[in-house]
């Protein structure tokens, strides 16, 4: 069965294309999953329950040029995402950009071109969640402020325009209207359907880590 594929935020979209590179895949649903006992039988009123034990799922990354990250399994397990579930009132900015400030970091802020690293989930506005770095158990590393990623991040980390920057250690929250996002085009579209629907707003959880 054919994959359709998710956008990368490594890979704004441009004028000439309606396809995005994708980002990353999370663990494929194709390749065989191995369970490691780590946990002993524990005992309750002399019955034996049966051992919680880690599931350890192979994961497939193909690196492209620079930080592009190629190869992404858009059928990702709704309950493997994680997503912030704090409630808190957005503050919108003159460029449609909206932000809510979850966590306010303890670090440093980001510089213009610098090597960062950053966890996310995205969601649509309607909640359903179409990425998670943390599903893949590997932040996304990108430079910031350069055109690397969708505009509305680069906005929502370096700061400007009535935002705030982001410090390391921070959690924020982003609402992206399109124009900051995918736009018209949508991305992860085949055969009709797009994983980002054209004119969608955008919902990120992003955890700023660092610079890498």
């Amino acid at each position: 069965m054919a994959t359709t594929t998710l956008p990368s935020l490594l890979s704004p979209p441009t004028k000439h294309s309606s396809t995005v590179s994708p980002p990353p895949p999370p663990p494929s649903h194709h390749q065989p999953t191995t369970i490691t006992p780590s946990s002993p039988s524990i005992s309750i009123n002399n019955h034996t329950s049966k051992p919680i034990q880690p599931l350890n799922i192979t994961r497939r990354q193909t690196l492209g040029f620079g930080m592009v990250l190629t190869a992404f399994n858009a059928v990702t397990s709704p309950q493997l995402a994680v997503a912030e579930t704090t409630l808190c009132e957005f503050t919108v900015t003159d460029s449609g950009l909206a932000f809510c400030d979850k966590v306010v970091g303890y670090g440093s802020q980001a510089v213009k071109g610098q090597l960062i690293k950053a966890h996310y989930v995205g969601k649509l506005e309607s909640g359903k969640v179409f990425d998670s770095s943390y599903n893949r158990g590997k932040p996304l590393t990108f430079r910031v402020g350069v055109g690397e990623v969708i505009k509305g991040w680069d906005q929502g980390i370096l700061g400007g325009d009535g935002v705030p920057p982001m410090l390391a250690g921070g959690k924020r929250t982003l609402k992206l209207p399109p124009e900051l996002g995918y736009g018209m085009r949508g991305a992860g579209c085949r055969g009709g359907s797009c994983i980002i629907p054209p004119d969608s707003v955008l919902l990120f959880d992003v955890e700023f880590i660092g610079k890498a």
